[in-house]
């Protein structure tokens, strides 16, 4: 029997507090803020396995949050894209999986890091599959602090002229970014009136909830005319509660103490998921 959804969250998100403490670099909160969805994703919506990678009819996934890394690595070991072991090298110097994904790791299409472009990448390999008259699907993962970048704007424009019912962007609405709040940094409110005015379907869902997650991916897959936006309602630092809501671990390494205190909670949390 495989492992519970909820139950692999926590276990993944040991996975990244590992990796963050093992290099002494990371961005912990975000990754535990994204995990959800990319699991979700990975998991029960995209049509991509590490059998099909080269297939051109897969589904394409851009982490335009390309500081999440550590999450994205975990979900693609559990997958199979890359081996388990292989995130004992996050970060190392001259590893393969680096602190930003790129396309040399198996399973990752684009290289992502300089925010603002993750969208309008994605625009391209949506029009692309229209023009090549192909079936597969984008998605895009967003942090809500980039859609500060004019560039994605422009994107989410081109997106909707092309009636790119093919694309789905998904904003991790964590709140937070590296320099405090977005609505103290540059305002995003109200985020989901801004989506429909460039003319997207918007859905709203809990970035946490696996299935209210399922359930929004496949609104966006049966939607035509426009792509959809799901603004996916998200914790930083979620799982554990010490950095949950705390702009500060955006970009912050764990004491030994915090590290042990984050392990014993995480644990607690796979032990309640499994019953």
């Amino acid at each position: 029997m495989g492992i519970d959804m909820a139950e692999k969250s926590f276990r993944l998100r040991l996975d990244v507090l590992d990796m963050v403490m093992r290099a002494k670099a990371g961005h912990i909160g975000g990754a535990f803020s994204v995990l959800d969805i990319l699991l979700v994703l990975y998991g029960q919506t995209m049509n991509i396995s590490p059998e099909t990678v080269s297939d051109p009819d897969r589904d394409r996934f851009v982490l335009s949050k390309g500081h999440a890394a550590e999450a994205l690595y975990a979900v693609l070991a559990d997958r199979g894209f890359i081996q388990k072991q292989d995130l004992e090298r996050f970060f190392v110097f001259g590893s393969d999986l680096p602190g930003h994904p790129t396309n040399e790791i198996n399973g990752v299409e684009v290289c992502t890091g300089a925010l603002g472009h993750g969208l309008s990448v994605s625009v391209g390999m949506a029009l692309a599959a229209r023009l090549d008259n192909r079936a597969y699907r984008t998605y895009v993962v967003l942090g809500d602090g980039e859609l500060a970048e004019g560039s994605n704007w422009e994107a989410a424009m081109a997106a909707s002229h092309y009636k790119l019912d093919n694309l789905c962007a998904v904003v991790d609405r964590n709140g937070l970014q590296i320099s405090g709040t977005t609505e103290n940094v540059m305002s995003l409110e109200t985020l989901s009136e801004r989506f429909c005015a460039f003319g997207w379907t918007v859905v709203q869902a809990d970035g946490h909830d696996h299935a209210g997650l399922q359930r929004a991916f496949e609104t966006a897959r049966r939607g035509k005319g426009r792509p959809c936006a799901v603004i996916a309602a998200t914790i930083k630092g979620k799982g554990v509660s010490f950095m949950e809501n705390t702009a500060s671990w955006h970009h912050r390494i764990p004491t030994e103490e915090e590290y042990k205190a984050a392990v014993d909670e995480l644990k607690r949390g796979v032990k309640e998921a499994r019953g």
